[in-house]
């Protein structure tokens, strides 16, 4: 089994492709981590991590440079259903447009928009740093499956993902209001927060991702 991180030019990949083989060896999960900027590679894979760092508008520009890239992603994930994880301004991709230095197309996957965080003015934009998180009522979801109310995940931005939709947002926290933390439906699943960087939290929801089977 493989779990293909994607290489378009933005994320950690190295953090997350660390964190992601560690929850596999503490988990026992017999799944190969690979770092990959081939879009047939997509294929292959039994489930897809998307990471992203920085503008939402540029990680979408670097993900359409990729020959074939999206339209293995639309094939690979929409069509065959494989597990999907994004992470930072990977899971806004999922969103249908994001505003931030203009109004970019998304995935298309959830519908709703990525805007810049209303925050009061003695918060701090971009939110950074370590917040706690609020699950939504209602059965847990597989891949949050041991997390609780109040774990702390490590966060840097300055949009977020505004759902149309509320029974997509998985999880929120608290930043002069709610801010959208956790995000999915059918096979998909992103986090506003940086797994690899929130220590057992982050390893307890990647060790889940492995082992999900929507």
């Amino acid at each position: 089994m493989t779990c293909v991180i994607i290489d378009y030019g933005s994320g950690n990949l190295r953090s997350a492709a660390k964190a992601l083989e560690r929850a596999a060896a503490q988990g026992g999960t017999d799944i190969a981590i690979k770092v990959s900027d081939r879009a047939e590679d997509l294929a292959g894979a039994d489930r897809i991590v998307l990471p992203g760092v920085g503008a939402f508008g540029d990680c979408r520009q670097g993900l359409a440079a990729v020959p074939d890239m999206m339209e293995a992603l639309q094939e690979e994930v929409r069509r065959k259903g494989k597990p999907f994880l994004g992470i930072c301004v990977g899971m806004q991709l999922m969103a249908a447009r994001g505003v931030e230095y203009g109004v970019h197309p998304g995935l298309g996957w959830i519908g709703g928009d990525v805007t810049r965080i209303e925050a009061p003015s003695d918060h701090k934009i971009p939110h950074m740093g370590w917040n706690d998180l609020t699950f939504m009522p209602g059965p847990s979801h597989p891949v949050l499956e041991g997390l609780e109310n109040g774990v702390h995940a490590y966060f840097v931005h300055s949009y977020a993902l505004h759902a149309e939709d509320p029974t997509h947002v998985l999880a929120w926290t608290d930043y002069g209001g709610p801010v959208t933390a956790v995000a999915g439906h059918d096979n998909l699943i992103g986090t506003q927060f940086h797994p690899e960087k929130s220590q057992a939290a982050g390893l307890r929801l990647l060790g889940n991702f492995l082992r999900w089977t929507p």
